[in-house]
């Protein structure tokens, strides 16, 4: 099939368990690291999947390579180019359909529980039994674009996936693996560390998230496993 294009925002960011997913079916990918001084391609010709990854950035920064994704996913949409969005990238997906970028009813930061909405659409993506806990860090959330089926939620915040068609947009980090959780939970920061005392529901201290990983990580992985396999048999039936 034609390569899968990965736009990635911060080098602490990148694929992780979907690269090596993706290796392991021998499927072609460009990695875009902005940080790294990579650009954003102008175009989607010649790609046959895009994805869209996580950031500390806010979807509502003027930054020219948010606006590039969001005119990439717009041509996505117009192509029929399967995408997934990671968290950042799911709401730069949410901004480039029209929808509200803001404020999290509450930040979340560690495995959280959510609960998949009854639907075709929902079950299609996630199946139809209970979903495993997932790895969430963020601050803001998306509102639901017009048009678009709402797939799941949280008790922290409402809109935790949406779909339109191939593309899908999740406000979690479905391509978690051990290493980057390592990273991520060894530079955690002074944002983190204040949101833990005024929201200690949803956030979670950094030696949680290790020790939740080693129990949770593999059922996590099944998730992406089944939201990956549907993503890339459509960019393969194109």
């Amino acid at each position: 099939m034609k390569p899968v294009l990965v736009l990635q925002h911060l080098s602490a960011d990148g694929p992780a368990y979907l690269g090596r997913w993706l290796a392991d079916r021998e499927v072609p990918v460009d990695v875009r690291n902005t940080e790294a001084g990579d650009a954003y391609p102008e175009t989607l010709a010649g790609y046959g999947a895009l994805v869209i990854l996580g950031g500390e950035m806010s979807a509502n920064d003027a930054l020219p390579s948010l606006r590039q994704a969001e005119a990439l996913f717009r041509e996505a949409l117009r192509e029929g180019v399967p995408t997934l969005g990671h968290c950042l990238g799911g709401q730069l997906m949410a901004r480039a359909l029209g929808a509200r970028i803001g404020a999290s009813p509450a930040p979340e930061v560690g495995f959280t529980t959510i609960e998949r909405r009854p639907g075709p659409a929902s079950e299609a993506w996630f199946g139809t039994g209970p979903l495993p806990p997932v790895f969430q860090w963020h601050y803001e959330a998306f509102d639901l674009p017009a048009g678009a089926e709402w797939l799941a939620t949280s008790p922290a915040c409402r809109h935790q996936a949406f779909s339109i068609g191939p593309h899908l947009a999740m406000q979690f980090h479905v391509e978690l693996d051990a290493a980057k959780l390592e990273v991520w939970s060894r530079e955690t920061g002074e944002k983190h560390r204040a949101a833990i005392g005024q929201y200690p529901d949803s956030v979670h201290p950094a030696a949680r998230l290790r020790d939740d990983a080693v129990s949770l990580l593999p059922g996590h992985q099944a998730l992406a496993d089944r939201i990956y396999g549907r993503w890339l048999a459509s960019a393969r039936a194109r």
